[in-house]
């Protein structure tokens, strides 16, 4: 198993996760067991996600399962926004800013997992090697 404590990305999901937990305290008790209940449950499964792409072989797949979680989490959070969920915009403004930075983090994981499975030439190959592919 991989440690996946050290990863950066890791870090900044736990820490969201321990933030919606302090913030869906003071959601009023309607929108804490709905809107805040989901943004907890998403927020616990960015780090699972993450912590399942570290210990794969197979990231591709589970990256992009990241992905899309963090989409479904930006969403939540902005509905939580429209809604008047959060006590002010400043709560709102730091998760959504949290979430878009991991969602760099991840394309940035996708965007090295791309390139390590790239053929080690330039990509250039002669009009005769294709033939022989």
């Amino acid at each position: 198993m991989a440690k996946y404590e050290h990863l950066p990305i890791y870090k900044k999901a736990y820490d969201f996760a321990l933030y919606c937990e302090k913030v869906v305290r003071n959601f009023s008790r309607y929108h804490k067991y709905s809107l805040g209940a989901e943004l907890r449950e998403g927020a616990r499964e960015v780090i699972r996600l993450i912590r399942l792409a570290n210990d794969s072989h197979e990231r591709g797949p589970v990256l992009l399962a990241l992905r899309a979680k963090l989409e479904d989490l930006k969403l939540t959070i902005r509905l939580c926004k429209d809604m008047k969920v959060f006590a002010n915009f400043n709560s709102y403004q730091y998760a959504i800013n949290e979430v878009v930075d991991m969602s760099k983090q991840n394309e940035g994981w996708l965007k090295a997992l791309r390139k390590s499975r790239e053929p080690e030439s330039s990509g250039q190959t002669m009009p005769e090697e294709r033939a022989h592919r």
